[in-house]
């Protein structure tokens, strides 16, 4: 049982370390991503985080649906990065890529991973994500800076590209066709 007023969740009679990352694909612990062999909690999202979230998720997956692009997840899936199990806060699958069971966590990396920035994230944690997302195989990764309000756009090798609120951010060939200005994610 958590101590009252805990934010990580009850984690199910497996024990961290005694789940391979095919258990945890498989078996999902709700609140936690799964990183080397650990069971990393996920604290909750605060107002402002969860605000931006749904912002990105807004525009983004207005234009994945309109288009017949694939699919736009929550925070609350799952995705198996090399070997880790992450939950980015947004995520964007192409329609070739949509895994067939779709009743457990995805096999494979998201082709756009988008990660809110929290006050509790240090910047090496962020960009040992961002780097753990690019080497198993996404294509892009957002991180959206709530503070500074900018999206820094990260993809295999290419430099990272910040943009900033008059800036218009763009899907490239990843989610083709999307473009927003940077600062309606911030609205």
């Amino acid at each position: 049982m958590n101590p009252p007023g805990s934010f990580a969740p009850e984690i199910p009679s497996l024990e961290p370390g005694k789940m391979s990352v095919e258990e945890f694909l498989k078996n999902d612990v709700e609140g936690y991503e799964y990183v080397k062999g650990e069971f990393v909690p996920m604290p909750p999202a605060a107002i402002l985080h969860g605000k931006i979230s749904v912002s990105v998720i807004r525009h983004l997956d207005l234009h994945v649906y309109q288009h017949q692009l694939g699919y736009v997840y929550t925070a609350e899936t799952s995705f198996r990065v090399g070997e880790r199990l992450l939950k980015p806060d947004v995520a964007f699958v192409s329609t070739a890529r949509v895994p067939e069971d779709e009743t457990k966590g995805s096999p494979v990396p998201p082709d756009l991973a988008v990660e809110v920035v929290s006050p509790t994230d240090s910047q090496w944690d962020v960009s040992d994500k961002v780097q753990a997302y690019l080497d198993a195989g996404t294509r892009m990764v957002w991180v959206l800076d709530p503070v500074l309000q900018t999206v820094a756009v990260y993809r295999p090798d290419k430099a990272f590209q910040l943009f900033q609120c008059d800036d218009t951010l763009t899907g490239e060939n990843v989610v083709e066709g999307f473009s927003c200005q940077v600062a309606r994610f911030f609205e």
